[in-house]
């Protein structure tokens, strides 16, 4: 009979299960540098059945789709969370979630809520309406959006440079700074390591990240999966 996954954990260490968008480079790079010792990080790919990679409807939907038997692929793992590693999915709807499952964007809001970052400023890689849209359901988690930037891509996000994000955040309204309790760089899919740290230097609020978010969140409680 197959170990059971509980049995088989070792003491000390915290399993997250990532369901992670195929296209995604960016998230197993980052996770495991921004991750506290003793977690270790299991990816399983999503694959939408439009095969696609530009973030629209068809995307979300069929990464949300795709869940149910990445999930599944680890079934035998010890996971104490388990996350959708897709920040945009996580407020443009789409097919349920299995039970237990939560987005970037769910543990984006959880940790400016944990911190009590109530007042932020928004830079992102998407169409400014999914922008937007962004900023509209982080309102509607009590977070007001002061400014916001974005590149205006719907594809392509492992290529973004770190100037590129440093030029964005420079667009960014200095009032809007000054006001701010932090600067969230929102998406999983490009990589923010470096001009976060660049950010962190200039900056007097916190700059976090998707990744970051995801990277941090605590256990689930008991019973959650």
């Amino acid at each position: 009979m197959p170990a059971d996954p509980v049995a088989a954990a070792q003491p000390g260490l915290r399993h997250v299960g990532v369901l992670l968008p195929w296209a995604n480079q960016a998230v197993e790079e980052e996770l495991p540098r921004l991750g506290e010792p003793g977690v270790v990080f299991h990816y399983a790919r999503l694959v939408p059945a439009s095969r696609t990679t530009a973030v629209d409807n068809s995307f979300w939907h069929g990464l949300r789709a795709a869940t149910t038997d990445a999930l599944d692929s680890m079934h035998h793992l010890p996971l104490d969370t388990t996350v959708l590693a897709c920040t945009s999915a996580g407020f443009t709807g789409g097919p349920a979630l299995p039970p237990g499952v939560i987005t970037a964007f769910d543990a984006l809001t959880a940790l400016l809520h944990r911190h009590r970052l109530a007042r932020i400023v928004l830079a992102t890689p998407y169409p400014q309406p999914i922008t937007r849209a962004e900023a509209t359901a982080l309102g509607e988690h009590g977070i007001d959006v002061l400014a916001q930037a974005s590149l205006g891509l719907d594809d392509g996000y492992p290529h973004i440079s770190p100037k590129q994000i440093l030029d964005l955040c420079a667009s960014l309204p200095p009032a809007a700074l000054a006001a701010a309790d932090a600067l969230v760089l929102s998406c999983t899919g490009w990589r923010t390591l470096t001009a976060a740290t660049a950010l962190q230097a200039r900056l007097p609020i916190p700059v976090l990240s998707s990744n970051r978010a995801l990277a941090t969140l605590p256990p689930a409680p008991a019973g959650a999966l």
